[in-house]
């Protein structure tokens, strides 16, 4: 696999088009960033790390709209990809579906989201558009 992030998305929107209730991806740091941060902005239900004897994996509980059975989750895709990063600056910052998605940062800070960017003042590798 030359593209864990890409599997990880790819994974997770299969999931949410089959309608399924949780799904099981290979786990890494990259990756645990990314699923707290789509459960803090309300993306997904919960997730939790299990640990395992061959390698770890994350069980992320997805989300749903409970009369209407819609994803919480319209589109996530991959930006930055391995053949071609995508950097940006602070002033340069992308805007998601004009603020109401969020674009997904490695930053020297850690992984955040462009709005913390933006305050915190510091640009990154453009991981992913989610909204």
């Amino acid at each position: 696999m030359t593209d864990p992030i890409a599997d990880y998305l790819t994974r997770v929107r299969n999931a949410y088009l089959a309608g399924k209730k949780v799904v099981e991806v290979p786990s890494s740091k990259m990756k645990v960033a990314i699923t707290q941060i789509l459960c803090e902005k309300g993306y997904i239900l919960s997730y939790k790390v299990v640990e395992g004897t061959p390698y770890n994996t994350i069980k992320i509980a997805l989300k749903y709209h409970p009369q209407t059975k819609m994803a919480a989750i319209k589109k996530i895709e991959r930006v930055s990809t391995p053949g071609l990063r995508r950097y940006t600056g602070v002033e340069d910052m992308p805007r998601v579906l004009n603020g109401l998605g969020i674009a997904i940062l490695s930053t020297p800070k850690g992984v955040i989201t462009d709005k913390e960017a933006k305050e915190l003042g510091v640009g990154g590798e453009v991981i992913c558009f989610v909204y």
